[in-house]
């Protein structure tokens, strides 16, 4: 049983064609040796092409036929010109009858680098598509909107409290933590700067404006941006890769009446009372700290918390909620409905979602910052 031949020749060297002629008795005990010889030999493929010649094969078997259609296939990948598989006869020619395909794309074709001009084009057009998408989103639920103040009924409204519950009374545990965490790590901050002045009572001040006006909204919107935003980027975009926002249009339904407003005004109701409820555990967490770590009683703390705090400060936070939540209800939802590409598109779509949810967060608490301090409020 001899190892298998091959010889190469150029049969027009002016086309630089290559051909590679196989001969002898291909077995797969010497596949390993033969082929590694063999793939020096094809690859790289030259421009003018490349013919495997199997004319004076005397026997194959199928797993040497596999490798070299594997091979094959590799040449044609990676070929600019023609790669041909010739001159089988007889049994060479049934195993290859047998195992050969047609000819499949490319699944890993060589990666070419764009340059940076075309890097900023591709950004550029990517931008301006999703720009379209967010103004048809946000002109779409202005008309939703005006639907639903004509038409009421339009509004499935027993899901709006299913829908706060999810994003409201499912969070409250968290909530609760985050907001006494935060209460407790402002007090103790403030202490130990304030303890320096023998202004100890005045963590109280500290501890309820900072937590009322800015981190106790803030933080919820956060969490809430976290689970709730997450929760219906997901929900719409498996919808929609699902194609049952297609079969709702299809029932004479406006998705954005039938899933978005619903969504939106179960956290205009929810995100208000959770900020609330982390106010107070805020607070608690700084009472928590002034009567343990500075020996304060509860009274004095209490005192000089309501001598600090006016009905505004906690009014203010509040409202700033109101708009968190419109921002996370809108881009979670938009984010969804733009889904496409199946799983993946689902958690690439979520995961933008929340990160664009975050920024606007941040943007829009920046921006009540500004206004107040010019309004003096």
């Amino acid at each position: 049983m001899g190892d298998p031949g091959f010889t190469i020749k150029r049969s027009e060297p002016t086309s630089g064609e290559v051909r590679v002629e196989l001969a002898g008795e291909l077995r797969f005990a010497q596949a390993a040796r033969a082929w590694s010889e063999l793939r020096e030999q094809v690859l790289p493929v030259p421009p003018g092409g490349l013919v495997v010649d199997l004319s004076e094969v005397e026997r194959i078997d199928g797993g040497c036929m596999a490798l070299l259609l594997e091979l094959i296939e590799s040449a044609r990948c990676a070929a600019e010109g023609q790669v041909e598989l010739q001159g089988a006869t007889g049994a060479v020619q049934e195993i290859l009858a047998l195992y050969e395909r047609e000819p499949a794309d490319c699944i890993n074709p060589e990666p070419k680098a764009d340059s940076t001009l075309a890097q900023i084009g591709a950004a550029t057009a990517h931008l301006i598509h999703e720009t379209k998408l967010t103004l048809g989103f946000f002109g779409g639920m202005i008309r939703a909107v005006g639907a639903a103040l004509r038409h009421p009924g339009s509004i499935p409204w027993r899901n709006v409290f299913p829908l706060a519950e999810r994003a409201g009374a499912d969070g409250l545990p968290i909530v609760v933590l985050i907001g006494f965490l935060v209460g407790f790590i402002m007090a103790f901050q403030g202490a130990a700067q304030l303890r320096q002045f023998g202004a100890d009572i005045f963590v109280a001040n500290l501890v309820a404006l900072t937590v009322t006006r800015e981190l106790g909204p803030l933080m919820t919107a956060i969490i809430v941006a976290g689970r709730s935003g997450a929760a219906f980027a997901a929900e719409l975009g498996t919808m929609k890769v699902n194609e049952e926002i297609d079969a709702l249009t299809v029932l004479g339904l406006d998705p954005l009446a039938y899933l978005v407003i619903p969504r939106l005004l179960a956290l205009l109701f929810a995100l208000p009372i959770l900020a609330l409820i982390a106010d107070l555990m805020g607070l608690a967490g700084g009472l928590l700290v002034g009567i343990i770590g500075l020996d304060l009683s509860p009274t004095a703390y209490i005192k000089q918390t309501q001598s600090g705090l006016a009905p505004w400060d906690v009014f203010s936070g509040l409202f700033k909620t109101l708009a968190f939540a419109l921002a996370i209800v809108l881009v979670a939802c938009q984010q969804g409905l733009a889904t496409s590409g199946g799983a993946q598109g689902v958690g690439q779509r979520t995961t933008r979602a929340v990160v664009t949810i975050l920024f606007f967060l941040i943007l829009i608490d920046a921006g009540f910052a500004v206004v107040f301090n010019a309004l003096g409020l």
